[in-house]
């Protein structure tokens, strides 16, 4: 499974993902900053890869049956660093590419 970091994850999670050997890419990394939620997801879906946000918006567009790769999702103020990268670890580990095609993963 391969990620998509929309433009709020924190980098220094990015950075503990790739030490762990996931493959993610950043918005900012993409040139993709600001662009409408719509547009992220339909370039997260095109790279085959899951979204992962704070967004709710991501939601609604799951809501409106809009096709992706997979959303992983959670409120932002959840889980420290150590915590996100520890629980998308364990997503990356568990859930392969067909697992998360259209499907919401609640963090």
């Amino acid at each position: 499974m391969r990620f998509y970091m929309d433009q709020h994850f924190p980098g220094p999670a990015s950075q503990g993902l790739r030490r762990h050997g996931v493959d993610l890419l950043t918005a900012q990394e993409a040139g993709r900053c600001g662009l409408p939620d719509s547009d992220q997801l339909t370039f997260a879906t095109a790279e085959e890869r899951v979204l992962v946000t704070f967004d709710t918006d991501f939601l609604e567009l799951h809501q409106a049956e809009v096709q992706h790769a997979g959303i992983a999702w959670c409120p932002e103020q959840k889980y420290s660093v150590g915590q996100l990268i520890q629980t998308l670890l364990l997503v990356h580990g568990v859930l392969d590419r067909e697992g998360m095609r259209n499907h919401v993963e609640h963090l």
